[in-house]
């Protein structure tokens, strides 16, 4: 992007031009500039005349040049010139071409021409630019400013798109040439590679533009580089004669860019034109060959056999309405409008107006459209008509499909139901059922006749329609009333059938129910007997077989008098077989009434009379075996009565020794030794007992009415025995141990032994908590409840809420006993340790015994006071954990 800069307002450019318009009037440089500019200009019209001046001053003194001059930069002839060579001459040829620019408008101030004739530079400079203003300058015209501020303004426009090109007036701002070179590039840019050019280097940049005009524009070469960069102001007009050179010099392009655009623009309007004829054209073709395409399916008025082909011609007709149609009425509209907006640009563009292809005129759109609207009017009633009456056709169609189908739905087997011989092979019960049934069916049949009646008027109704399918449903129907007949007369055969072979089996069930009257009674005495007679009996005593037996005789006397039924109830069923075989009846069944069967009856008897002798001998056998469990009975119960008494007394005898205080304590112990070898001594008559009982067991005898003792109680009265005796024995020499550990006197274990047996009331040798507590209060202990729970915790440790004799003796001696504590422990090991806190290994191992030694070792805390050294023991936790006092 190039930088466009302002430049400053037009007050402020004049004052500064006027101020430096007087200091050149004085400056050498200003008449040498605008000598050699002036100079070139001319001589850039003069060629064209095949003529040019040398000396600006010296060669328009006689007028001849002057005149041709003016001749050739206005286009027009001035008055004859005077070719004689007097002043006078030359002052008429100068005056000539003076009124001649004057006659242009322009006035000419101080300027005459004897100072013409008289060669005075600045006068002939002044008329120079006085022409130059006129007719290379005051023409130009650009955005409502004309001559230098038109100039000046195209300079602007020309350049604003450069870097470093800021055209504020004609002198400083072309000194670096680039302003020059702008110009050339923005025309001719191949001219010039404006990229390499710089603003510090103005002698180059001056020359290429001089250089390149003169070749490349026929611009002559009005000024020298030097004579610009030499100056610190150039002459201004010198600047604007060059730069009018090539406003001149472009204008002419410009004005073949301008035509080259007037010919593009009327050929782009005539092409447009064109395009949007063909695209008529094509829209109108397009267009009409749809219509003509459309119509004859909208005239089709064929109607379609069914609803759904007919549904599809409506679908199609809307998708036609809602799709298809709506872009083409797009296009109609489209093409009306392209039409009148191709005959406005024509008539715009003064071309003659579009004349289409034969039969594409709008109006001839119009009339194809109209014959398409009026096909398509009605078409939609007709499909709606058309669908109507298939609809009316469908529905009748589609109800006569639904009766038929539901009729012979019901139909269906009823052919074959009526034709089945079931009632041949049927009970009473079932030809009663049947006969029902096929009541029922007759009603069924007979509701079914309207029905069918139904169907048929609906197939007549089809026909006279015209259904296209009216065939198929006439054969249906026709199928219909056939099958109809059909079933009535096979109704009519089986009612007979059923009602004759009812007849029948009325008799044959008389027969059967008298048949199961007498033969269930009969079979249920007779299966009461096998029963019985299989019975596996269990018996415990004599009594009960021989009662058994009496009962079987009496059974075996009612045997001949059964046998008379029995007979009878078979005589019964051959009248039935006989009547079967005469009246060939085929009996499918069984008798109704019962299950019971002549086969079955004869084989029952058959076992009853088997199962008789066989309970005979069973009854003898098991009156056999029960005398032999009687013997056994009286051989255990005379035994056990024996040895059942002699363990109570002993049992007895060992509480009486170990609460009575006879001698001390090893007589005592001396004694019930001896009395434990005399007990283990009877063992051999357990152990006869003990055989005696298997051989009960073994006979599977339950009860014993000799003798109240079983050998459970005597096993666990002698296992009783044994462990008290063991127990007395034991806590007597605990109670030795007690009296010799304590220091506890006989006296002193009388006393003890007093009081336990005082409070034990139940005289189980312990007592129970509350005979305890009562024990304690008689001794002196003033016990509150948790005191109490603490003392039976130290007494009964597992907290079965007793107190033996033995527990007993060990709290009253710990109570009575000077006994050592867990202070006196402490305060021992204290003196092993010379009074510290703690102990060390060596000190205990020099003390005590190895093992002793080891032992508190191993089971010593480390003592972890602020007193502490390495292997420093706790003998104080120690203490008192043997004494239950903490956790070890």
């Amino acid at each position: 992007m190039y930088n466009m800069d302002q430049y400053d307002g037009e007050n402020d450019y004049m004052q500064q031009e006027d101020d430096w318009d007087r200091d050149l009037l004085l400056d050498p440089a200003w008449e040498k500039q605008q000598r050699k500019t002036f100079t070139a200009w001319c001589n850039s019209h003069l060629r064209k005349a095949g003529t040019q001046i040398e000396n600006i001053e010296e060669d328009f003194r006689d007028g001849l040049k002057l005149m041709l001059l003016l001749e050739v930069i206005s286009g027009e002839r001035l008055a004859k010139p005077e070719r004689g060579k007097m002043r006078v001459h030359k002052i008429s040829n100068v005056n000539k071409a003076l009124d001649f620019i004057a006659s242009k408008g322009v006035k000419l101030v101080s300027i005459g021409a004897e100072e013409i004739v008289d060669g005075n530079a600045k006068m002939t400079l002044g008329m120079i630019w006085t022409i130059i203003l006129r007719f290379a300058i005051q023409d130009i015209s650009v955005e409502e400013t004309s001559a230098k501020e038109g100039l000046l303004l195209w300079c602007q426009r020309k350049t604003a798109p450069y870097k470093n090109v800021n055209i504020q007036n004609f002198h400083i701002s072309w000194k670096d040439g680039l302003g020059f070179c702008a110009l050339i590039h923005r025309h001719r840019p191949e001219l010039i590679d404006y990229g390499k050019l710089r603003k510090d280097d103005p002698m180059t940049n001056l020359n290429t533009a001089f250089d390149v005009a003169e070749k490349y524009l026929d611009i002559p070469k009005m000024l020298d580089a030097e004579d610009i960069v030499g100056t610190a102001r150039p002459d201004e007009k010198a600047i604007m004669t060059y730069v009018s050179s090539f406003y001149h010099a472009f204008s002419g392009a410009q004005k073949a860019e301008t035509a080259a655009n007037r010919i593009c623009k009327v050929l782009a309007v005539n092409q447009e034109n064109e395009q949007l004829m063909e695209d008529y054209e094509k829209l109108a073709s397009d267009l009409l060959e749809w219509i003509r395409r459309t119509i004859p399916w909208l005239e089709n008025r064929l109607p379609e056999n069914t609803m759904q082909a007919m549904q599809q011609k409506l679908e199609d007709f809307r998708d036609y309405r809602r799709l298809h149609k709506p872009p083409k009425v797009q296009e109609k509209c489209q093409l009306e409008i392209n039409f009148n907006t191709l005959q406005t640009k024509l008539r715009l563009s003064n071309r003659p107006a579009f004349m289409p292809s034969e039969g594409k005129m709008v109006s001839d759109i119009n009339n194809a459209w109209g014959s398409l609207e009026g096909a398509e009017k009605g078409y939609e009633e007709w499909l709606l008509n058309e669908i109507r009456r298939l609809e009316r056709l469908d529905h009748l169609a589609e109800k006569f499909r639904q009766k038929a189908a539901i009729h012979e739905a019901w139909t269906e087997g009823k052919e074959e139901m009526l034709q089945k011989r079931d009632y041949e092979t049927a009970s009473l019960s079932d030809i009663k059922a049947l006969l029902k049934k096929h009541e029922a069916f007759e009603s069924d049949l007979a509701a079914h006749q309207d029905r069918v009646e139904q169907i048929a008027a609906i197939a007549q109704e089809l026909n006279e329609l015209d259904y296209y399918d009216s065939p198929s449903v006439n054969a249906r129907c026709q199928r219909i009333c056939d099958q109809w007949d059909a079933l009535g007369a096979l109704t009519q055969k089986r009612s007979e059938a059923l009602q004759r072979t009812e007849k029948l089996l009325e008799t044959i069930d008389q027969l059967y129910l008298e048949f199961a009257k007498r033969a269930a009674p009969f079979n249920n005495w007779m299966e009461g007997a096998m029963e019985d007679l299989q019975d596996t009996f269990i018996v415990h005593t004599i009594e009960e077989i021989q009662g058994l037996s009496t009962a079987h005789e009496q059974f075996k006397a009612t045997l001949p008098e059964a046998d008379k039924e029995r007979l009878a109830i078979l005589g019964i069923h051959n009248e039935i077989a006989k009547i079967v075989q005469t009246y060939h009846v085929n009996m499918a069944g069984t008798n109704p009434y019962t299950t019971i069967n002549p086969q079955e009856i004869n084989t029952k008897w058959d076992k009853v009379r088997q199962l008789v002798p066989q309970r005979d001998q069973a009854l003898i056998e098991e009156h056999a075996r029960q005398q032999n469990n009687e013997r056994l009975r009286r051989q255990f119960a005379n035994q056990a009565n024996v040895i059942g008494p002699w363990i109570q007394n002993k049992m007895e005898e060992i509480g009486r020794i170990s609460i009575e205080m006879h001698g001390t304590l090893e007589d005592q112990l001396t004694h019930l030794r001896q009395y434990e070898k005399s007990i283990v001594n009877y063992k051999p008559k357990i152990d006869q007992l003990e055989g005696d009982h298997q051989l009960i067991q073994e006979a599977l005898i339950f009860d014993n009415k000799h003798t109240n003792y079983t050998m459970e109680h005597i096993r666990v009265g002698w296992e009783q025995l044994l462990t008290t005796i063991a127990r007395t024995i034991n806590e007597i020499e605990n109670q030795i141990l007690t009296r010799d550990a304590k220091g506890i006197s006989q006296e002193q274990l009388n006393e003890f032994r007093a009081s336990f047996n005082h409070f034990d009331r139940k005289r189980t040798g312990i007592m129970d908590a509350e005979d305890f507590k009562t024990c304690l209060i008689s001794v002196g202990y003033n016990l509150g409840e948790n005191e109490f729970s603490r003392i039976m915790s130290i007494v009964d440790p597992n907290r079965m809420g007793i107190v033996t004799f033995q527990a007993f003796i060990d709290f009253m001696s710990r109570e009575t006993a000077d006994t050592d504590t867990a202070d006196q422990v402490m305060a021992s090991f204290k003196v092993l340790a010379g009074d510290k806190n703690y102990i060390l290994a060596d000190e205990l191992r020099r003390e005590l015994p190895p093992d002793q030694a080891d032992y508190c070792i191993a089971r010593m805390a480390p003592y972890c006071g602020p007193d502490a050294v390495p292997g420093a023991l706790d003998y104080m936790s120690f203490s008192t954990a043997l004494y239950g006092e903490s956790d070890l």
